[in-house]
């Protein structure tokens, strides 16, 4: 036998199949990370007690100011992120919520990718040694470039120490320095070349770079819109697309009589 059953009864049957999908969901792993900003280095001093850039076979200047790479922090592949962690983060400015896919393209474990990134770094350094000598002109069977940077991964310090060669071999070109002894942070891949690309984490990026003192941030141009989305207080955006572009840049802002990109 059949009885018809109340508006609120059939409500509450219906609504607690939902309420145990979303419990579920809430505690089910999902394909994210969670990002925030990372540590910056200054690629004209030194790491652990060691220069991180040192040049033989040519007359090295004394610099000043600092040349500041970015870095993010994300949760590695095997970490679980749950629904709760993902709103939490996507409410905040200091965190973000990324696809999996897009920060570890890779796949395999964490010490694959830990070795997949480290192997990425060496490539960036030698690419930035050749972009930074072929733009001076100068040849590497003479001039020698070791680059020490311990604990970072990745390609998107490429542009920085290509930029920090320049400065400590040639400086803006007429005796002084290149950073105008400004504390001037970025991010961009580099070609051997001298082309910069995106990276990704630019808004994260720029929190790191301003919470440690940067008040310039040289930004692949066509990020300059996701850069401006967080861009901090006190943060001036120059976006560059190729070392050409950046050392311009960085001459006319230090001599105040050229004409600075901006977003």
């Amino acid at each position: 036998m059949l009885s018809r059953l109340s508006r609120p009864r059939v409500l509450a049957l219906c609504g607690a199949p939902v309420l145990a999908l979303l419990a579920v969901a809430a505690f089910a792993p999902l394909p994210y990370v969670l990002a925030q900003p990372g540590s910056t280095a200054n690629v004209l001093g030194h790491d652990k007690g060691k220069p991180v850039i040192t040049i033989t076979g040519a007359p090295v200047r004394e610099t000043t100011g600092q040349l500041r790479m970015t870095t993010i922090v994300a949760t590695a592949p095997s970490v679980a992120v749950d629904l709760g962690q993902v709103v939490d983060a996507w409410f905040r400015t200091d965190r973000a919520v990324l696809p999996k896919e897009a920060v570890y393209p890779t796949g395999g474990t964490d010490t694959e990718i830990e070795k997949h990134n480290v192997a990425e770094m060496e490539q960036s350094q030698e690419t930035a040694v050749d972009a930074a000598l072929g733009y001076l002109g100068k040849s590497p069977d003479r001039v020698k470039v070791d680059l020490d940077l311990a604990g970072i991964g990745g390609p998107s310090a490429g542009l920085l120490f290509s930029l920090g060669i320049v400065n400590k071999l040639d400086g803006d070109g007429s005796g002084g320095d290149l950073t105008g002894g400004r504390n001037i942070a970025g991010t961009g891949t580099i070609t051997s070349g001298g082309d910069v690309g995106p990276v990704g984490g630019v808004p994260l990026k720029t929190q790191a770079a301003r919470r440690d003192g940067a008040t310039v941030f040289l930004v692949p141009k066509e990020e300059c819109a996701q850069a401006q989305a967080e861009l901090p207080d006190g943060l001036r955006l120059v976006p560059v697309t190729t070392l050409k572009d950046a050392v311009r840049a960085l001459v006319a802002l230090e001599k105040k009589d050229g004409k600075v990109p901006s977003c």
